[in-house]
């Protein structure tokens, strides 16, 4: 049995799963952005705290990844490629533009795989769609995220879609507030930031031409 995975570094603010996965980069608008997720290891820690994996397959995923460490990377690399198209598909979508047509392309191939691995399966209330396969793959962690994206592409909720109003942060998240009103991907975090920088901007503007 492997030890919890830090994750302190993953924040669940986005209201949906692929908006969480464009936000394991930290400050995006910086010069030198943060990168969260810098291992096929670290994909599953994230991917198991997002309860994407259960703890048997993220075991069983972990170990394979050791048997085979080139495909690990090579997913890895399809995971960072895919975060990135989805998080230019719901920028621009949050600032009302167009998506760019290769973003869409890339979601579009992995959403095939994703399908392939659809089965239904009748519950007892009903028939539900449900990601399965007959073992482990180390990409199956893509597949929910590739659906999710492509579950708020299609539904009522897109125009809901907000970036931060923090320049250097850029996270995503879903504005589901009676209004339409929530500006920050997290109070907590960006929104105090910002309120104490603009304190701090307005104390040394008074310190040097007075009140």
């Amino acid at each position: 049995m492997s030890e919890e995975p830090v994750t302190s570094d993953f924040q669940p603010v986005g209201g949906s799963l692929c908006l969480d996965f464009t936000n394991t980069v930290d400050w995006r608008g910086r010069d030198t952005p943060e990168e969260l997720l810098n291992s096929y290891e670290e994909l599953l820690n994230w991917a198991k705290y997002m309860k994407v994996l259960h703890e048997r397959e993220y075991e069983a995923l972990l170990h394979g990844a050791g048997q085979s460490p080139e495909q690990a990377e090579s997913i890895y690399n399809r995971a960072i490629a895919l975060r990135e198209s989805i998080y230019h598909i719901f920028s621009a979508i949050s600032q009302e533009e167009l998506p760019r047509k290769a973003d869409v392309d890339l979601l579009n191939e992995e959403l095939s795989i994703a399908y392939d691995h659809l089965k239904l399966r009748y519950s007892g209330h009903g028939y539900n769609l449900e990601m399965r396969s007959d073992r482990a793959e180390l990409d199956q962690m893509l597949w929910s995220v590739a659906m999710s994206a492509s579950d708020l592409l299609t539904s009522d909720k897109l125009d809901r879609v907000r970036r931060c109003i923090s320049e250097e942060c850029g996270w995503l998240f879903l504005d589901m507030s009676r209004n339409r009103s929530r500006r920050w991907c997290d109070m907590k975090t960006c929104g105090n930031r910002m309120k104490a920088r603009r304190f701090y901007e307005r104390a040394h503007t008074r310190a040097q031409f007075g009140p």
